[in-house]
C-alpha cells in the first residue's frame, strides 16, 4: 500500500544515501504525495484534528516537514496562522520553501529543536518511528510548545504489522496505543484524543504484509507505490468513509496508523 513507506522506493532507485534523501528523491516523494490516496486522506484527518482541538491557535511548527505537503495544506486552510517547519534534510527544506515561501523553515534534528515555548501547536506526522530516541524528540516538542499548547502526532501502529517494508523505510518501531500514550505522558503531555486510522483497509494491509513475508521472491520496495489510479480512487473512498466516521465520534481500536492529540501540561 502507498503511504509513508514511499521512502523505500527511493532507496531502491539509489536516491537515498546514508539515510538522507537527495533532491531527486524529494522530487519523486513530492509527486507521490500528490498522487497518493494515503497522503491526501491523512491530510484530511489532520486538518480536522487541528480545527477541532486547536481552533484558536495562532502558530504551528511541523517537525520533520519534508517537502511541506502537510504544512502547505494547513497554511492554505489557515492563512492567518504563523507557520514554521523543521527537517534534518536541506533538500527537503528546499522543496518545502517552494510550497511555503512565507514560512519559517529551519534545519534541525527532531531531538534538538531550537525553540523554547514559541508555538501553540506542534505536529509530527510519521516522524517519531524514525527516531531511535523518540522520547528526546517528544521532550524537544514539549519545550517548543507554549504552556497549554497542543501536539498532533501520527505513527505506524501494531508491531505484528512489522515487515521488510518497515526496515527499508528506516523505522525503529511500530507503536501500540499504550506505548504511545505512555511516552506522551512521560514527557509531560496529557492525551486528549486518540484513534487508529487506515482501519477499514487493515485487512488488505495485513494480507499484503503476510504475503510479502511468505513470498520467496526478492523484496521489491517499489510495490508499495504500485497502485493503479482506479484502485487509488477506490482506496480513497474507503478512507473518506473512515474519516467521516471518526469525525462523527467513532474511535477505531485497530488500524495501520495511529493519530493522537495531546496538550502540554
Amino acid at each position: 500500500m502507498t503511504g509513508p513507506d514511499a521512502y523505500v522506493d527511493l532507496v531502491s532507485q539509489g536516491l537515498v544515501r546514508n539515510g538522507a534523501l537527495s533532491d531527486a528523491a524529494f522530487e519523486r516523494l513530492a509527486a507521490a504525495e500528490e498522487a497518493s490516496f494515503w497522503f491526501r486522506s491523512r491530510n484530511r484527518l489532520l486538518l480536522w484534528a487541528f480545527d477541532t482541538y486547536f481552533p484558536a491557535a495562532g502558530s504551528m511548527l511541523e517537525v520533520g516537514c519534508g517537502t511541506g505537503y502537510v504544512l502547505s495544506a494547513i497554511a492554505a486552510s489557515h492563512p492567518q496562522l504563523s507557520i514554521a517547519g523543521s527537517d534534518l534534510s536541506g533538500a527537503g527544506l528546499r522543496h518545502a520553501r517552494a510550497r511555503l515561501p512565507q514560512a519559517t523553515l529551519v534545519r534541525a534534528d527532531a531531538r534538538e529543536l531550537p525553540f523554547d515555548e514559541e508555538f501553540d501547536v506542534v505536529g509530527a506526522f510519521d516522524v517519531l518511528e524514525h527516531v531511535p530516541e523518540d522520547y528526546e524528540a517528544l521532550a524537544a516538542m514539549h519545550r517548543a510548545l507554549r504552556p497549554g499548547g497542543g501536539l498532533i502526532v501520527t505513527v505506524p501502529q501494531h508491531r505484528w504489522l512489522w515487515s521488510e517494508t518497515d526496515r527499508w523505510s528506516g523505522h525503529q518501531r511500530r507503536y501500540s496505543r499504550r506505548e504511545l500514550a505512555g511516552k506522551l505522558a512521560a514527557e509531560g503531555f496529557r492525551l486528549r484524543f486518540t484513534t487508529s486510522f487506515v482501519s477499514l483497509l487493515l485487512p488488505v494491509m495485513a494480507a499484503s504484509r503476510a504475503w510479502g513475508g511468505l513470498s520467496r521472491a526478492p523484496f521489491d520496495p517499489s510495490r508499495e507505490l504500485a497502485v493503479a489510479p482506479a484502485v487509488d480512487g477506490l482506496l480513497e473512498r474507503a478512507m473518506r468513509v473512515e474519516a467521516a466516521a471518526i469525525m462523527r465520534g467513532v474511535r477505531f481500536p485497530a488500524g495501520g496508523s495511529l493519530l493522537a492529540v495531546a496538550e502540554r501540561v
